[in-house]
């Protein structure tokens, strides 16, 4: 692969805020030298993840998986996603993992039925969430593929998870996606054998600055997670994969290095 090569190893062209304009939008990172992984979130997406990957060899590649804010709407059916996740084009069993944020911060107009809803039913959520999650690891086991994880206000418990689960630590491979934890789970993360992934957060906030500062840059991936999260100067507006280079410049500023030297060792996948 050619050194000028960038890779968003996190993007959702397929949501439908690119409906208007996809292929331009493609067009665009692949004018940038960009290369994507497209990543799915339920069987649909995942789906539609392969097929955007086949209309572009090389320069597309998919992620399938369920997401674990859509157990709820979804019932993971292991042999349907194994095979279609032993296309060609999947290179990681993802998006998956555990977000406890959404469910806590679901809206309710009543506060007394919002906290009755938590009771009697925030239990069963982590729990189907990890359910989905460890059949999701098996399969990535299975098939030998990456692991692309979501986690949000879960870490303690993905981080359990992944360190008790019947995989040789040596043949794990995957990325935590969108990282929002701390330098001390960032540390344990790498030790078990993950990347850590970075996106437009870290030009509007500090949050992560030591963590960037701390993690070897052979550690670390860059993501736009577009449509979200679109970095400054962009901030606001729709997210696309050309943006990388906002972050990869971000982080060469926060770890003190060349442009150079963080595109070509983040771009080694």
């Amino acid at each position: 692969m050619q050194e000028n090569f960038m890779f968003d190893t996190h993007a959702h062209l397929n949501f439908k805020a690119f409906n208007v304009d996809r292929d331009e939008v493609i067009k665009r990172a692949l004018e940038n030298n960009i290369r994507i992984i497209n990543v799915g979130v339920d069987w649909k997406t995942s789906q539609e993840s392969v097929e955007l990957a086949e209309r572009y060899p090389e320069k597309i590649f998919a992620a399938v998986g369920l997401h674990p804010n859509s157990v709820n709407e979804e019932e993971f059916d292991y042999e349907k996603y194994k095979k279609l996740a032993q296309n060609e084009k999947v290179v990681a069993i993802g998006e998956i993992g555990l977000d406890y944020y959404h469910f806590k911060n679901s809206k309710f107009k009543n506060q007394n039925a919002k906290l009755q809803f938590k009771n009697q039913n925030y239990e069963n959520f982590k729990n189907l969430q990890k359910q989905i999650f460890i059949k999701q690891l098996e399969l990535a086991k299975e098939l030998n593929k990456t692991i692309i994880i979501h986690c949000r206000e879960a870490h303690e418990d993905v981080l359990n998870i992944i360190f008790n689960f019947q995989f040789p630590i040596s043949k794990l491979k995957g990325v935590i996606h969108s990282f929002s934890g701390n330098i001390k789970q960032a540390e344990e993360y790498r030790r078990l054998g993950f990347k850590i992934a970075f996106n437009g957060i870290i030009t509007f906030t500090r949050d992560y600055d030591e963590v960037i500062v701390k993690t070897p840059l052979e550690d670390i991936l860059l993501e736009t997670d577009c449509p979200f999260l679109a970095p400054v100067p962009y901030r606001g507006q729709r997210n696309e994969p050309s943006y990388i280079i906002e972050i990869a410049k971000k982080l060469a500023e926060i770890k003190n290095i060349s442009l150079e030297e963080v595109i070509k060792q983040t771009s080694k996948i």
